[in-house]
């Protein structure tokens, strides 16, 4: 349960679908997520370019785990648990605050809880 190189291969998996999603179709991987589909210019380009960092987060994964997974990993899965808290905690501030509600926000939500938790658990192996 607390293989680093598992865990790089699920973050990894999950991110570029997401990630690519965001690219080639972002209002409705937006209304899915959120509720809503903006296709105004700046949150069509706003998108477009979590789509990118989201495929980046992506790559940084394939490589840790191409190269074993532990050297590169425990850094990569440190610097990843800012972002699995921050989406939880921004996506249920959405829906709290300003009633945003939408098929996908709580497992969403859930998803990177679960993450987070599994890379507490990876880094203190």
């Amino acid at each position: 349960m607390h293989n680093i190189r598992t865990l790089l291969l699920v973050t990894l998996v999950v991110e570029a679908l997401a990630g690519a999603a965001l690219l080639v179709a972002p209002a409705p991987s937006t209304a899915l997520l959120l509720g809503v589909a903006d296709t105004a210019p700046a949150p069509f380009v706003m998108q477009r370019l979590c789509g990118a960092a989201l495929l980046s987060i992506a790559l940084a994964c394939w490589i840790a785990y191409s190269e074993g997974g532990e050297r590169l990993g425990r850094p990569l899965i440190a610097g990843l648990l800012i972002y699995n808290v921050a989406v939880p905690a921004v996506l249920a501030y959405a829906a709290f605050a300003y009633s945003v509600s939408s098929l996908a926000i709580w497992p969403a939500c859930a998803l990177h809880v679960g993450l987070a938790v599994w890379g507490v658990a990876c880094l203190r192996v």
